[in-house]
């Protein structure tokens, strides 16, 4: 029996499951909420404004994939070569890539990288990135997604070197209101509370919370507006999500494109060209103003609040994601 499991107590190494490392498995995912609380039965973690990762680590070397099994590999190939340098054992982490913009996380620099599916090209990039990573659900042959979080977080930053591109997530305990005001204050986009007892969970779940200082979210783009003036490309992203199974229209974003996204995501708007609106309401002025498009594309979008009509106050675009399919995508409502 390795050293990591005579470190457990008799309880957690009673909860290890010999298994064959998993080709795949699904992340486990967090509900948002507008409760702010300090427990000493939960930790807090930084939200990191990335990208969702999975790495499965075997003899054969570390492969990288978005939380939609699209493989990263060739788009992060320096993450790949740091995470295998990580330990000589088989493990499954979750985590999250992230670019830096100053000492904020900013997933609009990443937009940079995550379009390049070449390797070679990803090494040349003057985009740096790093990988977060915040579990572990497999390692040196055991499942060990039964075990408690805190356990799992503990292995992990024991068993793994973590340098250079990959970085351990710190978490912070008991303490979530003041965490949470620190990081707002900061320019964080907030925090995520975990239950420091809870197993791994292939779904969304209450045992991992989101604090968010700012609100945002993913919307599908369903048509564009004319640009005016000087502008080029477009005016601004008509967006919408998912209810029932129709496109609900939730208003437009206009602000947070610089020239080379305008015109590069205008190329990609009008391929996708279609007459009639995808969306089950669309906006009452958008004959012969809007240029409808099939509802392919992810948008990331930051905004103050809904409307009482259900629109976006203050939206501003930060990327698009192709890491989420438009049919998943559905207004996130926080809970209490």
């Amino acid at each position: 029996m390795g050293d990591w499991r005579q470190r457990l107590s008799e309880e957690d190494r009673a909860r290890l499951k010999k298994a064959a490392m998993p080709i795949w498995t699904r992340p486990m995912l967090a509900t948002l909420t507008d409760e702010r609380f300090s427990s000493k039965e939960w930790i807090y973690e930084r939200k990191l404004d990335g990208e969702r990762c999975l790495v499965f680590r075997d003899d054969k070397g570390a492969t990288l994939y978005s939380r939609n099994r699209k493989p990263l590999d060739a788009t992060y190939p320096e993450l790949v070569d740091a995470l295998e340098r990580a330990t000589g054992n088989d493990y499954v982490a979750d985590g999250e890539i992230v670019a830096f913009s100053g000492g904020l996380t900013s997933f609009s620099r990443l937009q940079k990288r995550i379009g390049i599916t070449d390797a070679a090209e990803a090494r040349r990039s003057d985009v740096r990135v790093w990988v977060y990573l915040f579990d572990l659900l497999y390692y040196d042959g055991s499942d060990i997604e039964d075990l408690p979080l805190r356990t799992r977080k503990r292995i992990l930053r024991r068993e793994m070197t973590f340098h250079d591109a990959l970085r351990f997530t710190p978490h912070r305990n008991e303490t979530g209101e003041a965490f949470f005001e620190e990081a707002c204050d900061k320019g964080w986009e907030g925090l995520i509370a975990k239950r420091a007892d809870s197993p791994y969970r292939h779904s969304r779940s209450r045992d991992w919370l989101k604090f968010k200082c700012v609100n945002r979210q993913e919307f599908v783009i369903g048509g564009y507006t004319d640009p005016q003036g000087s502008r080029k490309g477009f005016g601004a992203l008509l967006l919408g999500y998912y209810e029932n199974g129709k496109l609900r229209y939730a208003g437009r974003v206009g602000t947070g494109f610089d020239e080379d996204t305008l015109e590069r995501l205008h190329g990609s708007l009008e391929s996708r060209a279609r007459k009639r609106p995808a969306f089950a309401d669309p906006p009452a002025d958008g004959d012969g103003k809007v240029h409808w498009v099939s509802p392919a594309l992810v948008a990331e979008v930051g905004f103050t609040e809904w409307t009482d009509d259900g629109y976006l106050r203050h939206p501003r675009f930060f990327g698009l994601r192709d890491d989420k399919a438009p049919r998943d995508v559905h207004r996130e409502e926080a809970t209490g």
